[in-house]
């Protein structure tokens, strides 16, 4: 690609002359390849090997003839349980044994590279010592989007300072002296930041979606809940007393039926009208990497007067050629959405949650929700990030760091998985979602990967069940502004490597095969 002079002398960025904007008028679709036949028949067939040397194990260690190499819990004569023995086969035989993947201890910050403490076991796995090395992998595992999670700098220098005017911690809830100015500075910018008229701040984002959720809706109300809604949302619908119903994962025919349904059906029993429907939806799928179809969702909610909650979580900064999110890639009005939910810990590289909407909205949530009751507000030092961050991405001069940072992201994003798919894997979500699943299938190559990667200098996350579907076990890379070109070939050229080694290079839509820099 051609580079602009006015971004030649710019360093922040090795490859930032080479970033373009985000398409005005997106139009790609999401593919979501089959499983191929092979792949499943192996990944089921692990499972069931799995299951009978788990079973046979089990019996040989509860016969005293196989030692037990995990905790065991010793329930005292005539007490119930507290463990089904099913319900924790799969720690015992599965987690207990790939768990060096996961909890790796982190000893840098995590940037485009990280420090990953390396670490020994002589009790599989259930306990470990560290060796005192450290290993330097680029890291590709970080909701880091848009870069700002540093040590040193203009923003963590103003977060310093604050500590020593302000304090670590309010020590009070929002409703009482929890509330600073610095509190509303925030909400304030956070409102011009997403075109609303308010907006309020929570020290969590979890809790902003499980302790908010009941106080919009109750008992004669009826949500709309994407399949793959996170467990936030999930928690604080069933908290809410609402009436929950399920639609396939991005499928409008199906959600409009079932509006229509209840539109026409009305409550159970009664068949009064319901007193409120909400669909609830996220911007960004954090395991898919698919974004929420917003033009439909609202067209929907219009023509059958519900209301819209849209969790922006993995989607605020990180999409949309201002970093708006999911409403500002889709050219969408912000009006149009009743509740914009987002969250500070991963574009922000802070702590917290917000929502946004109508000052009527807000004002309801500020005197009824658990979160600001009960909850202790944030404190100084990270409002201070958050609202250092939000001005660089107010300020929407190109040649400014926000801007340069949401371009540097959106370019990274295709870049990366443009090349990937060309290799052949069968890759998952929206060609412009920072969060980029490639399938690995069997829960034996997902431990493998993770290794693998991890002795080439590459962090990576990667899940298999009961976190996703049996047969769609997969590594989730996470993509960054502070990843150069360079971090990303050398990613994608192990990448490579450990596919052939694992086979993983399934795709028929994009068989393997050697990429050229001219295509892209």
């Amino acid at each position: 690609m051609a580079r602009t002079s006015r971004h030649e002398k710019k360093k922040t960025f090795s490859n930032i002359g080479e970033t373009t904007p985000v398409p005005e008028h997106p139009s790609l679709e999401e593919v979501y390849e089959e499983t191929p036949f092979s792949e499943a028949f192996w990944t089921y067939l692990n499972y069931v090997m799995l299951n009978i040397f788990g079973w046979f194990r089990d019996l040989l260690r509860n016969a005293r003839i196989e030692n037990r190499k995990g905790s065991a819990e010793n329930n005292p004569t005539g007490f119930v349980p507290l463990y089904q023995s099913y319900e924790s086969f799969y720690t015992r035989n599965v987690y207990q044994r790939i768990s060096d993947c996961f909890n790796r201890p982190i000893g840098s910050v995590p940037g485009g590279k990280l420090d990953v403490l390396e670490r020994v076991t002589d009790d599989y796995n259930w306990s470990f010592q560290f060796t005192g090395n450290k290993i330097t992998s680029i890291n590709l595992g970080s909701y880091n989007y848009l870069g700002f999670a540093n040590n040193s700098g203009h923003i963590a220098e103003n977060v310093i300072n604050t500590i020593k005017t302000g304090g670590i911690a309010t020590a009070s809830t929002t409703q009482e002296f929890g509330t600073l100015m610095q509190h509303r500075k925030l909400e304030s910018l956070l409102a011009e930041f997403l075109g609303t008229e308010d907006a309020i701040a929570f020290g969590m984002g979890f809790a902003t979606n499980a302790l908010n959720i009941p106080s919009l809706v109750g008992k004669g109300c009826l949500i709309l809940s994407d399949e793959l809604n996170h467990t936030s949302l999930v928690l604080g619908s069933r908290l809410s007393g609402a009436t929950i119903k399920v639609y396939k994962h991005n499928d409008m025919i199906h959600l409009e039926k079932l509006l229509r349904d209840a539109i026409v059906s009305g409550q159970p029993r009664t068949h009064r009208p319901w007193r409120k429907i909400l669909m609830i939806v996220e911007g960004v799928y954090s395991m898919e990497g698919s974004l929420c179809k917003l033009p439909e969702l609202i067209e929907l909610k219009k023509k059958y007067k519900a209301y819209l909650y849209l969790d922006e979580a993995h989607s605020i900064g990180a999409m949309g050629s201002r970093g708006r999110g999911v409403v500002d890639y889709w050219k969408c009005d912000f009006k149009d959405v009743d509740v914009l939910m987002g969250t500070f810990t991963k574009s922000f590289a802070a702590a917290g949650g917000y929502i946004a909407g109508n000052k009527d909205l807000i004002n309801h949530i500020r005197t009824t929700s658990h979160g600001t009751a009960y909850a202790t507000s944030m404190s100084p030092p990270v409002v201070e990030q958050i609202t250092s961050v939000l001005h660089l991405l107010l300020d929407d001069n190109e040649e400014h760091e926000g801007h340069r940072r949401i371009s540097q992201l959106a370019w990274n994003t295709r870049y990366f998985r443009q090349r990937l798919t060309k290799m052949g894997f069968i890759v998952y979500g929206h060609p412009h979602s920072p969060v980029v699943p490639a399938l690995l299938y069997s829960p034996s190559k997902i431990a493998a990967f993770n290794r693998e990667m991890l002795k080439r200098g590459v962090a990576v996350v990667t899940v298999g069940f009961p976190a996703t579907p049996l047969v769609l076990g997969r590594v989730r890379f996470c993509l960054s502004a502070s990843h150069t070109k360079e971090m990303l070939d050398e990613v994608l050229k192990h990448a490579e490597e450990v596919g052939d080694l694992l086979n993983m290079r399934k795709s028929k839509l994009n068989p393997k095969r050697p990429f050229h820099q001219t295509e892209f």
